[in-house]
Order: structure tokens, then sequence, then C-alpha cells
């Protein structure tokens, strides 16, 4: 590990930032590098643009990749190489506000039954009947499922916070028939392809269970984990819980990032 990188490691660890979002920042950086053949710290202001226009025209990645990316960079020349901020020109681009799509009951009814195996199955079940994020699934622990209370603990979710989700009794069912047939004992989905079992599924694996049900489904949007956050919580709008109680469920600071569900609501549509 290079120095830059060990130091650039330490302030993220300092600031308590997610291990995904350590893993992103630290491939920003890398790659910004890797870009012009240069260390890091050689690098600056007319840089950062042409790699801006680099990642926008020539790679096409989304403006939300980029500007990830922007925010890495700020922080390495920033909290890293402590370069004064006025001193840099950091550009976000501009994004579009797009609705997301979401899936009908109907469809997601399709997606859960074309999983490629019972394993998938009840992970797609969890996802969509938590409305958890997929990292917050991967963590998930075996003593997070509390059926006293009938709820399941999600610890440490975005912005280090901890919440509680409702426990349907039919979600309740199935994780204590998985439980009986799987037996995980750390971890609620441990990985089933690396030596030590008590570590936690990968997240792309997660991904790859939703992308290919969808594809067996035949479900032609385009479906990820995430999609199913979103149909959750679309879909418990219309049956009528109110947006505070879906704002705590989702974990969201601010009411207003929860608002985006009555546009997306065909009850509130056609009230």
């Amino acid at each position: 590990m290079t120095r830059l990188r060990k130091r650039m490691l330490e302030e993220l660890q300092r600031r308590n930032y997610s291990s995904e979002t350590t893993r992103a920042y630290l491939f920003a950086v890398k790659d910004f590098a890797g870009y012009f053949g240069k260390g890091p710290d050689k690098l600056g202001q007319e840089h950062l643009r042409q790699y801006q226009l680099h990642l926008l025209n020539d790679r096409k990645l989304a403006v939300e990749t980029v500007a990830g990316r922007i925010s890495a960079l700020r922080f390495f020349f920033v909290k890293v190489l402590r370069r004064p901020y006025r001193e840099l020109d950091f550009v976000y681009p501009k994004h579009a506000e797009r609705l997301p799509v979401i899936l009908s009951e109907e469809e997601v009814a399709r997606l859960i039954e074309s999983a490629i195996t019972s394993y998938h199955r009840v992970i797609l079940m969890t996802l969509y009947g938590t409305g958890l994020r997929r990292q917050e699934l991967c963590r998930l622990k075996v003593i997070d499922v509390d059926s006293q209370r009938m709820v399941i603990h999600v610890r440490q979710g975005k912005g280090n916070k901890d919440r509680d989700v409702t426990l349907s009794p039919r979600l309740l069912e199935v994780l204590r028939a998985y439980w009986k047939w799987r037996k995980p004992k750390t971890y609620l989905f441990p990985s089933l392809y690396r030596k030590n079992p008590e570590q936690p599924i990968d997240s792309h694996t997660v991904w790859y269970a939703v992308r290919e049900a969808a594809r067996r489904a035949g479900i032609k949007k385009k479906v990820s984990p995430h999609l199913l956050r979103h149909s959750w919580a679309t879909h418990l709008l219309e049956r009528g819980t109110d947006l505070k109680t879906i704002q705590v469920l989702l974990g969201h600071v601010d009411l207003e990032a929860t608002t985006i569900y009555l546009h997306l609501s065909q009850r509130h549509l056609q009230g």
C-alpha cells in the first residue's frame, strides 16, 4: 500500500465513512492517477477538468457516477493533501431530475417466483418485504430478526444510523423455514463462495439475484435491488401508510426525500 493510499484510508476511517464509500473513493483516486500515468499528488486543477470531460464524453458514465468521482477527488485534495478548497474548482455536472420506474405488485410476484434458486428467492422476498438497501441486507445478522417485536434491526445503515423495519408474519414464516434449511450462524445471508462461511454475502450476488430473476420473468424494466426498495415504499403509500412512517422505515433523514413516492403512487396521482 502506497503512502498516499494509506493516508487517504486513515482519513476516511477517522470520519467513519462506510466500507462501500471507502472502496469507491479509493478507486476514484486510483483511476484518476492511472488516466494520467502520474501520482495523484502531482496532478492539479487542469487535470481535474480533463478527467471530468473524459468521464462524461469518452467513457459516457452516468452523471451521478461522475459526481461521485468528483466528491472522492475533492476529499483527496482537501482532506488528504490539505490543499486550500478555494484554489480548486470542483464542478458537479447537473443531472436531470427523473422519477424512478417502479414495479407493480404483480411484477414483484413474478420476479420472486422467477428466482433461479431458493436462496435467491429468500433474498428477493427480504429485499421487497423490508425495503432494505443492498448493503443493509448483506450485513443483516440472525440476531437482528426480532420475532417478539416483529421488527428487523438495521444496524449502521446509511449515515451510520440504526433503525427498525417492520417484519410481516409472511416474511417471518419464510425466514424461519430458511433458517431451518440453511442454519446460518452469524450473518443471515452468509457467503456461499468464501472459505470462511461467517462472512456476509457479497453485494454483487444480491444484484445478480435480482437482475437474473427479472430476465427470467421477462420484465423489460431496468430492475435493481434499489428498485425493489422504491416499489416497496410506493406500495406502502398506496395501501394507506402515511409518509412520515415510510420516511422512518426507509431511514431517510429528510422527509423531502420521501415525497418522491407521492409522484409514483397511482392512488395519489388519481386523487
